[in-house]
């Protein structure tokens, strides 16, 4: 079965069994929902167990939740550093022009017919996604996830086509 992340636990927060969590998924909500099951791996990437949320609150840049039958500290310290993962059949389908991070990391990226390297993570700085692409003797290109600079994103295919506007590449 695949596996993909939505978050890591970073610390607990108080005592009453609540866990830090940075999201790595633009559907926090939804993951996280009272009654979501999830699956944590520890740091070693090893399945340890499914889990059930049983509460979700936002606080500053963490999602805090709480785990059903876990009522204590002490019950969830020993998960600090776990990821949080999410089961390929329990994703859920998404709309038009979005698409899941696994499906993005790994395609190509092309300007016209030109390679321009391989997009290898995704940031989210703010207003918009920015993915990084990974290119052969340059830096990294840096891409803002926005209609004039991504023209088509085929996932078939491993493409996506941009049209970089000027300013976007500081190597040329």
């Amino acid at each position: 079965m695949n596996y993909f992340n939505v978050g890591k636990i970073v610390n607990t927060q108080g005592l009453q069994g609540e866990m830090r969590v940075m999201a790595v998924t633009d559907f926090a909500e939804d993951r996280f929902k009272k009654g979501s099951v999830l699956s944590l791996f520890d740091e070693k990437e090893n399945f340890v167990k499914e889990v059930t949320v049983a509460t979700h609150r936002k606080n500053k840049q963490f999602d805090i939740i709480k785990f059903k039958d876990h009522y204590h500290i002490n019950d969830i310290e020993k998960y600090k550093g776990f990821s949080l993962k999410v089961a390929e059949e329990n994703l859920s389908d998404l709309d038009e022009g979005e698409f899941y991070y696994h499906e993005i990391i790994g395609l190509e990226v092309y300007e016209k017919d030109q390679l321009l390297g391989t997009i290898s993570e995704i940031l989210q700085p703010g207003a918009n996604d920015v993915w990084v692409v990974k290119r052969k003797g340059k830096r990294d290109l840096l891409l803002p996830y926005i209609p004039p600079v991504v023209l088509n994103v085929d996932i078939p295919n491993k493409r996506v086509n941009v049209e970089l506007l000027e300013g976007l590449d500081d190597e040329d």
